[in-house]
């Protein structure tokens, strides 16, 4: 069946560049307490020790480890970070137990989440094939589903906490951009698009999360769940998307009216502009690949699908890169227009299921559909906040699917509390 990408130059390039990669399949590589290639380092919790625990993705440095970014290259020519990334001061005051450092696509690049060095993790959903866990937070949210992890601290540049949080039937948080330091990240885009945010098993421990990388977010939280206690105070626009299953806007406008949110549906209009936001934001992300990434590009043990994605960034560089960016803040605009019509805006996470990885043969359609179906990166490119909360799908394979839902600038507090009605109504 023929997808409708996003952007046929930018899907183009990019097959084309993956093409010439040759062909790879993931090695399956076994780091040493991997549990599932879940993390690239992990240190076992003692028998009955009920602490709340951390896991870190491995693109944030944590003080005496080497930040590996999920890359053979970086892991081989790094020295363990000097200091701890700004987001874990807070966790670090609390003296909160961390247990590990969470495997990741290569330096962040893949939506599939694969890692053809550390292995891929393991989608909870997987039977007789494995389908993906989504990029690139994949062993954030892995860790999270198996419960060797509490709470992950993830990066979000184009999709890469909600992704992995969708595929792997867990919640996601993309924060608001500029909310929480970036200082000590390994950088996508941290000019635009690049964000810290948590990941967990429900709404109550991603609070938790997101009360320790910002200081008082519990309080606001309590705050917004007085204010709207119920679904029926809460306005939500719903953004119908060409190319989604209909068994999952099914799923969405069900949890939706489980829920008792007030549903307005949005217009052809918005959804236009959102389509235009959705491939300058691929854009402006593949670009940034190249701006962030190029040292590597020729580097021993940097996987050619890497490679191939970072030449693609040269390509779209010089000329669609700036261009994007021009359009952002009409973008903006829009999006803050319509917030004065609704609080919050509605939208599957996922236009599909999650694809399965093939046994043999390129990887490039694979990546190209990821990217077509992940309803995301529109609100990197706003700078806005948004959650991946799973909710019940009729599927043969898939008991879940995502909903997400995305709100005005600094309001984490009120997409939790969102979340927290649809969570409570599953």
């Amino acid at each position: 069946m023929a997808c409708r990408f996003p952007s046929l130059s930018l899907v183009f390039c990019l097959l084309l560049a993956l093409w010439i990669s040759g062909c790879t399949i993931p090695e399956r590589r076994t780091a040493a307490g991997s549990h599932h290639h879940d993390f690239i380092v992990y240190w076992p919790v003692p028998a009955k020790d009920n602490e709340l625990c951390l896991a870190v993705k491995d693109n944030i440095d944590l003080k005496g480890v080497v930040t590996t970014a999920g890359s053979q290259y970086v892991a081989s020519t790094s020295l363990p970070a000097a200091h701890d990334a700004a987001c874990l001061a807070i966790a670090r005051e609390r003296h909160v137990r961390i247990v590990g450092k969470t495997n990741l696509s290569e330096l962040t690049l893949s939506p599939s989440g694969i890692n053809d060095y550390y292995g891929t993790p393991r989608n909870p959903f997987s039977k007789l094939h494995q389908i993906i866990p989504g990029g690139s937070s994949s062993g954030s949210a892995a860790s999270v589903e198996s419960g060797l992890a509490d709470i992950t601290f993830g990066t979000d540049t184009a999709g890469s906490i909600r992704v992995p949080a969708a595929c792997c039937g867990i919640v996601g948080l993309k924060i608001t951009y500029g909310l929480v330091s970036l200082k000590g990240v390994f950088p996508v885009e941290p000019k635009h698009l690049d964000t810290v945010g948590p990941m967990a098993k429900d709404i109550a421990h991603t609070v938790q999360g997101m009360d320790l990388l910002e200081k008082g977010f519990a309080a606001r939280y309590a705050a917004a769940v007085r204010n709207k206690p119920l679904g029926k105070q809460i306005r939500v626009g719903r953004l119908y998307l060409s190319g989604t299953d209909p068994k999952i806007d099914k799923a969405v406008d069900d949890a939706l009216s489980r829920a008792g949110f007030q549903v307005v549906p949005l217009d052809q209009a918005f959804k236009a502009k959102w389509d235009a936001a959705k491939k300058d934001g691929n854009t402006v992300a593949a670009a940034a690949a190249w701006m962030s990434d190029q040292k590597y590009s020729l580097k021993w043990g940097v996987r050619a699908r890497t490679t191939a994605v970072i030449l693609l960034g040269r390509i779209l560089y010089p000329g669609q890169y700036r261009k994007a960016l021009e359009r952002r803040p009409a973008w903006q605009h829009a999006l803050h227009e319509e917030f004065k019509k609704v609080d919050l805006i509605a939208l599957p996470t996922l236009q599909t299921t999650p694809p399965a990885i093939p046994w043999f043969g390129r990887i490039a359609l694979l990546e190209a559909r990821v990217l077509n179906i992940q309803n995301t990166v529109p609100v990197n490119l706003a700078g806005n906040p948004a959650l991946a909360v799973p909710i019940p799908l009729s599927h043969e394979h898939f008991p879940l699917t995502s909903l997400q839902l995305v709100g005005p600038r600094l309001s984490e507090a009120e997409l939790l509390n969102a979340g927290r009605i649809v969570e409570a109504t599953r």
